[in-house]
């Protein structure tokens, strides 16, 4: 599964107080403990992609974000998004203007999901080319980053480039 990083956001929540000797609290906030706790959130909320065409995206998207155990949390005209517990929500949106992206370009270079595994790579790349998505790079080891680096590139049909990759740590840190 993917692993986003998370930060800590204080929140603070209400527990209305039971009844005290009989009488009723009324379970007014006046009469509540307030618990100041810590809450895991993701360190990126969202993350829009403007799409050619919205419909190929849904079948694009769809089935490998559901691979990574994300669900689809709206659906519509107008956009569709994709949540995954508290990880970064993504919604694709429809283009306003004619055209797709165009990698090496001004703007997003790729969006890289980390995998448990060479396996899992492996199995979300299949997964994509099955949904439309083409193959920039096959499931390789990428030395350039380091010899444990092993990924593959696919781009969906308005150009957006995605990663599936595994870089383990190091067994020790002697290797």
């Amino acid at each position: 599964m993917p692993k986003a990083r998370i930060c800590e956001i204080p929140r603070v929540r209400a527990f209305p107080l039971p009844s005290l000797g009989g009488r009723h609290t009324g379970g007014s906030l006046s009469n509540a403990l307030w618990i100041r706790e810590t809450v895991p959130m993701a360190l990126v909320d969202h993350l829009g992609m403007t799409v050619v065409d919205l419909d190929t995206a849904r079948k694009q998207f769809h089935p490998v974000l559901a691979e990574l155990g994300y669900t689809c949390g709206y659906d519509g005209d107008d956009s569709i998004s994709w949540q995954h517990g508290e990880d970064t929500e993504l919604i694709v949106f429809p283009a306003r203007e004619p055209g797709g992206h165009r990698h090496g370009r001004a703007g997003w270079q790729h969006l890289a999901f980390a995998l448990d595994s060479r396996g899992e790579v492996d199995r979300l790349h299949a997964a994509a080319v099955d949904a439309g998505w083409a193959v920039v790079r096959e499931p390789k080891l990428f030395p350039r980053f380091n010899e444990r680096y092993y990924a593959s590139f696919v781009e969906d049909a308005s150009g957006i480039r995605v990663e599936f990759m595994h870089n383990p740590p190091r067994e020790s840190p002697g290797d």
